[in-house]
């Protein structure tokens, strides 16, 4: 039970660094989260700082959860992945160190699942780039791609896991329920497109 413990806190507390909010404070003595989606993220860092720190905060946040699920995976082996990959995610969206206000866990999701299975990270990437890129919607492109996952997973992860089905399956709901506003605004034709700054 120690380890379980052990790697849901480790992997929460390093979800909680938070790339965009701290190169915000160091590099432009800014909180992001008030400016622009005030979502503590690499797209909102995109348009309130500009894509240098975008492209910095994206790695950050996809390392630290590599980072997570590598410790979670020596500690507990693949339970402790899929707890730490929860978790970090969770640190991520829902940082106690900022007052439960983070990211969407996009960047972090992608980080968990390059560790866990790198084939689906692949179809997935490839997937919400080309949404993107057709329709110039970051938002879109992950609520899509995320939606997929749980089936993709299906297809895709061989022997059946019910572990991993249940495991995408929570992923996807974080990631959707964390992009209900910009779900909101896409339905209403008002959500801001890539490269748009603010």
């Amino acid at each position: 039970m120690y380890k379980i413990l052990l790697v849901l806190l480790l992997s929460y507390l390093i979800g909680n660094i938070n790339a965009a909010y701290l190169i915000g404070r160091i590099l432009e003595n800014k909180d992001i989260r008030n400016y622009g989606s005030g979502n503590a993220g690499a797209t909102n860092a995109l348009r309130v700082f500009g894509a240098k720190i975008a492209a910095v905060t994206f790695l950050f946040d996809l390392l630290k959860a590599v980072i997570a699920v590598i410790l979670g995976k020596m500690i507990l082996g693949e339970t402790g992945m899929f707890l730490a990959g929860i978790s970090v995610i969770v640190g991520h969206n829902w940082p106690a160190l900022l007052n439960f206000r983070g990211g969407k866990g996009i960047a972090s999701t992608i980080g968990v699942m390059l560790i866990i299975n790198y084939k689906i990270t692949l179809i997935c990437l490839a997937i919400g780039l080309i949404i993107v890129i057709k329709s110039r919607y970051v938002s879109l492109g992950s609520v899509i791609t995320m939606a997929l996952l749980p089936i993709i997973g299906l297809f895709f992860n061989r022997p059946f896991n019910l572990d991993f089905l249940i495991f995408t399956l929570i992923l996807s709901v974080m990631a959707i329920y964390r992009h209900k506003g910009n779900i909101s605004r896409l339905l209403k034709g008002q959500e801001r497109k890539i490269g748009q700054r603010v």
